[in-house]
């Protein structure tokens, strides 16, 4: 508040005051000049100038500005990538996505976006292009850390919180749409879909969003149905602005987001991110050819100013200062979410006793093993990579937790060294799992040599053609796609080799996609996921172990026991279909168990849900009522599912989340619960209407339990 100027300060002023955004955006867009208005429309800083600063000092380091008008005082969207924080400054590191995702609490992923948003504003962005919703068909997806799992209706709920907590502070961006779950042919691929599965499986967490009045969509690199997803028209208009009836803005994947400016304009794409580039090189020539129009100039332009209007008019308070950055609030709010995300997969009784959690007053000799046991690893480092003051690892974590032991530090990949300090132990924690290294954001090998891809870039100042020099767009060959489900090889060692030295191990994983653990998971007595947890994640873990937290996390998706239990996955595909079979569907449809099923996660009580019933208003709206009872001895969290399936030969095979609600329970207590149940998330698409029609309450049968096909599911009907 009190920072917009100029003709854009008093537009700003009326919308705040009851005016429309959309008309107060057209009368500033007519005081635009046609270059303004062109320049609207991609970024402002020059292409090459912008390749030079994101080499010399890393990506998104401050906000990227796009269609400032200075003489009126429209700020442009400034971008600020996410989705682990603010990447921009020296933000708070929050967990990973898909950890947030494991916490199933939708009220605490809306504390992160507000969070996120301070530090946005506090670096002066405006705009959070950092809300991941794609749906990972198979969890060899180099991102799949930066989304929240792998259910459409989950996703799209932990979307929209994420929303609603960054829209109090700036614009939010959800992305990437659409069909967007491979990395290293992520510029070539074409996704091949049947529109039933399209919009019953593969965009209803995208509408979900843009229900929740996302300010802005942005394209993937992919293309879909053999369009590219920057300029495709189904897409962008007649499934965003003609079905849904969205009126937000839609903005490119970076650099190589379109193929040709004036088809991106026609098919409804509003902004090319993030430099001057494509539209600057062609449009003019473009429009002058008749490719494109002015009326679509307009129109992309009008939604732009109206998407910042509508932003700024609903400040309530002005730019933080840089004290906010990593702020002790923020911190103790990512160490909460890391904690919470924990998933306990395992905790057997040793000697009468479950492992967990550990006594610090009794716990003299520890043995920490692991190359990751030291490592701070928050996650890739591409543009989700925040940036921040500090990294608690877990050494830093069990050190400070158990002031009194003795840590012992192995953190070579020599089993024989790990299994000799877990035998002088008390207990043994193993850290193993995945880094940057071996998963994340990837841009390089063949795809840059690709000369479709170098052929959209305009020409070097120095000459050389447009393709010149194009290692300046190019980063280091690793991460990408994951090869293998499984542990490296040497790691599955180590973890036989502690188990086998030490009854009391313990394993910590580190990943964000299903880790395949059928060569180890069964020789030892106590497992966590722990996830790529953040700055504060070294302390959350310890909080977790030594039972200061309980562990709330429960599984955002299944984990197979087999690699063979997962759809098809080519890293290096130019064409793929997708169907709507993968996660826990595919393994109920192939009759197979899980290793850990969807939902699944342990605590260190226990609970028991009772007298469930579900009801139906005569609008269809349909909640069931539960009550929850911890029925152990300490306090803590549990996860109310509920899965639904129809009985009227719609979807057939197929049990999807359909409502969930986190409740917290002290021991020996009961608390009531409801759950509003989402009978859309099994809705059929109808392709004469052009919409998803949910099934009537009476033909939907629902679970009531811990986690998917959970054998103490009270099983409802509405007949």
């Amino acid at each position: 508040m009190g920072e917009e100027t100029g003709a854009f300060g008093a537009e700003v002023a009326a919308v705040r005051a009851g005016a429309d955004p959309a008309e107060r955006a057209a009368a500033l867009h007519e005081r635009l000049t046609e270059d303004e208005r062109l320049g609207l429309l991609d970024g402002d800083t020059p292409f090459w100038e912008g390749i030079g600063e994101m080499l010399d000092g890393g990506y998104n380091t401050s906000p990227l500005p796009h269609g400032a008008v200075a003489r009126l005082g429209i700020p442009g969207t400034r971008f600020v990538d996410g989705p682990r924080g603010c990447v921009a400054g020296h933000g708070t590191a929050f967990p990973v996505s898909m950890a947030r995702g494991a916490t199933w609490d939708t009220a605490l992923e809306e504390r992160v976006g507000e969070a996120i948003g301070r530090e946005l504003r506090a670096q002066g962005g405006n705009f959070f292009g950092g809300v991941c919703v794609n749906l990972p068909r198979h969890p060899a997806w180099g991102r799949v850390q930066e989304t929240y799992g792998d259910d459409p209706h989950h996703l799209g709920e932990f979307g929209a919180a994420l929303t609603r907590g960054v829209q109090r502070h700036a614009m939010a961006c959800v992305k990437h749409y659409a069909l967007n779950s491979m990395e290293n042919a992520r510029f070539q691929v074409d996704v091949r879909v049947d529109e039933d599965v399209l919009h019953e499986v593969y965009l209803p967490h995208f509408e979900r969003a843009a229900a929740e009045g996302v300010a802005a969509v942005m394209s993937a690199y992919n293309s879909v149905n053999g369009e590219w997803a920057g300029q495709n028209r189904y897409l962008l208009t007649e499934v965003l602005r003609e079905q849904w009836g969205w009126e937000g803005v839609t903005v490119s994947d970076f650099i190589w987001g379109l193929r040709d400016a004036a088809a991106s304009l026609e098919a409804g794409l509003d902004l090319e991110e993030p430099f001057v580039q494509q539209r600057a090189q062609h449009l003019r020539a473009q429009l002058a050819a008749g490719q494109t129009s002015w009326e679509a100039v307009r129109r992309s332009g009008v939604r732009l100013l109206a998407a910042q209007l509508r932003s700024y008019a609903v400040r309530s308070e002005p730019d933080p200062g840089p004290e906010v950055m990593a702020c002790d609030e923020h911190r103790a709010l990512a160490r909460e979410v890391a904690a919470r995300a924990v998933v306990l997969l395992k905790n057997e009784p040793v000697e009468g006793a479950p492992v967990l959690p550990l006594d610090p007053a009794a716990v003299r000799r520890i043995a920490l093993v692991g190359r990751l046991a030291t490592a701070p690893n928050t996650g890739d480092l591409g543009s989700s990579n925040v940036r921040p003051p500090s990294v608690a690892t877990p050494l830093d974590g069990l050190r400070a937790a158990f002031p009194d032991a003795q840590v012992t530090l192995v953190e070579q990949d020599d089993p024989a060294a790990a299994a000799e300090a877990a035998r002088a132990a008390d207990v043994a924690v193993v850290v193993v799992g995945f880094d940057e290294q071996d998963e994340g954001e990837y841009v390089g090998g063949d795809a840059m040599s690709d000369p479709t891809l170098t052929a959209l870039y305009p020409p070097h100042p120095a000459g050389g053609g447009a393709g010149a020099p194009q290692g300046a767009v190019m980063t280091a060959g690793f991460g990408g796609d994951r090869t293998s489900l499984r542990l490296r090889p040497v790691d599955e060692e180590v973890v036989r080799a502690v188990a086998a030295a030490n009854p009391r191990t313990v394993v910590s994983v580190v990943a964000a996609g299903a880790v395949v653990g059928e060569a180890w998971r069964h020789d030892v007595p106590a497992i966590v996921l722990a996830w790529y947890a953040g700055m504060e994640g070294g302390h959350a873990l310890a909080d977790v172990l030594t039972g200061a937290r309980e562990p709330s996390g429960r599984m955002p998706y299944a984990v197979p026991t087999s690699e063979e239990h997962l759809p098809p996955f080519d890293e290096d595909a130019r064409t793929v279909t997708y169907d709507r079979w993968h996660g826990q569907r595919l393994l109920d449809r192939l009759g197979v168990p899980a290793a850990y099923p969807h939902g699944f996660g342990l605590s260190y009580t226990t609970f028991a849900i009772e007298d469930a019933s579900a009801a139906a208003d005569p609008d269809g709206r349909v909640l069931v009522r539960a009550r929850v009872r911890n029925t152990g001895g300490r306090d803590g969290r549990h996860v109310v599912q509920v899965y639904g399936r129809r009985t009227d030969g719609g979807r057939p095979g197929e049990t999807t989340v359909v409502g969930f609600a986190p409740v917290a329970v002290p021991a020996g207590a009961a608390v009531e619960v409801e759950v509003p149940v989402a009978l859309r998330a099994l809705g059929a698409w109808d392709a004469r209407a052009r919409r998803l029609v949910p099934p009537a309450a009476a033909d939907v049968v629902l679970e009531v339990g811990a986690h998917a096909h959970d054998p103490a599911a009270a099983v409802l009907t509405l007949a």
